[in-house]
């Protein structure tokens, strides 16, 4: 399958996720595969707190504002009030309003699903996958703090509600029905309008992926699919095989494969989860040359180790929110960094320079 890019060059926003029109109480459940009201101590840097200038400024430039520095209730409440009445001219149009205003052709749109006013010729999807490297019992992930308890629900919810979909009332009994239903429902993705794959793993464990053997992985699956729960380490051989397999299945569809590689939200989240350079031995593996990799919010804090990482010929980065996750000082000099180990791998965000992206999706 070819993968050819377009000849021009298009203003592509890498990594986001916007949500669907929603009717007045309406909530959209899809907007993330991770719960974000589980989180209950965000724990963000300081640029991304109350009072800072940096979104208030953002905001402003968009509904074309005037004043400066923070935001006071009136202006708040005017801001509010305009955004209200945009939303209602615009109708379904709105979010391809905003684009406009930021001089954007397309976004990607992180997901579980597309909704109203999320069009596919401006906004082109890029749904979770995370919840098939863990089919089994989850009951150690949830133990370790309610964060993970939430999340892992989410998952195993997301699942169950895939493989209804496919007509399984249960897990496949063998490895290789389970196989084939996530290959399947990988096909059917990009048949909707897929462009690329994401993972938040880095929410759930730890970047570190082995290479362990198909029979290794069909043991565990075997053993455990319909019983109890695996020990941590076997577990872990059914993940780190999933992982490559569906990375393998991404290549295969022309499909990216995006990865949080970055700090996160949350007090429980464990920073050293998502190191980049754990990814290394991914990027190295022949089987997935023809994959391409790309870490997102410019892998902060592990600027050095991202640097080396995209000089791999499969790996890019976005910077999707650097600089809502550290002061523009360092975001300057990460950015450098990176601009000046691989510029063509560094992908327009929110907050870039400039777009590689037209060469990587092939739209």
């Amino acid at each position: 399958m070819s993968c050819r890019p377009l000849a021009c060059c298009l203003g592509i926003d890498n990594h986001a996720h916007p949500s669907q029109l929603l009717a007045p109480g309406e909530k959209d459940a899809d907007a993330d595969a991770l719960p974000p009201d589980a989180i209950s101590d965000l724990a963000l840097p300081t640029p991304m707190l109350e009072g800072s200038p940096l979104l208030p400024e953002a905001w402003r430039a968009m509904f074309q504002l005037k004043a400066s520095g923070a935001m006071s209730q009136t202006q708040s409440d005017a801001l509010h009030r305009k955004r209200e009445h945009l939303q209602k001219s615009k109708g379904d149009g709105y979010p391809a309003w905003v684009l406009n205003q930021t001089d954007t052709v397309v976004m990607l749109a992180n997901g579980v699903a597309m909704g109203r006013g999320l069009t596919g010729d401006r906004f082109k999807w890029v749904p979770f996958v995370d919840m098939f490297l863990f089919p089994l019992q989850n009951k150690w992930y949830k133990s370790r703090d309610p964060e993970h308890a939430a999340f892992f629900n989410r998952e195993e919810a997301l699942l169950s509600r895939y493989l209804q979909g496919s007509g399984n009332r249960r897990l496949p009994q063998t490895f290789d029905d389970y196989l084939t239903f996530v290959s399947h429902q990988l096909e059917s993705w990009k048949a909707s309008g897929a462009v690329a794959l994401k993972f938040e793993l880095a929410y759930l464990r730890d970047l570190k992926i082995g290479d362990p053997t198909r029979e290794s992985a069909d043991r565990v699956y075997a053993i455990y699919s319909q019983s109890s729960e695996p020990t941590a380490d076997e577990y872990r051989i059914l993940q780190d095989y999933l992982f490559r397999s569906i990375s393998t299945e991404a290549g295969r569809l022309c499909l990216s494969i995006h990865i949080h590689g970055s700090l996160g939200a949350g007090s429980c989240f464990v920073s050293s989860n998502a190191n980049p350079l754990e990814l290394e031995g991914i990027s190295n593996d022949p089987a997935l040359r023809r994959t391409k990799f790309v870490l997102l919010h410019g892998a902060w804090p592990f600027a050095k180790e991202a640097a080396m990482l995209i000089l791999k010929p499969n790996v890019y980065l976005d910077i999707s929110a650097l600089y809502f996750l550290t002061y523009p000082a360092q975001a300057s000099k990460a950015l450098r960094l990176y601009l000046e180990s691989a510029p063509e791998k560094v992908l327009y965000s929110h907050m870039a320079l400039h777009d590689n992206a037209h060469g990587l999706y092939g739209f």
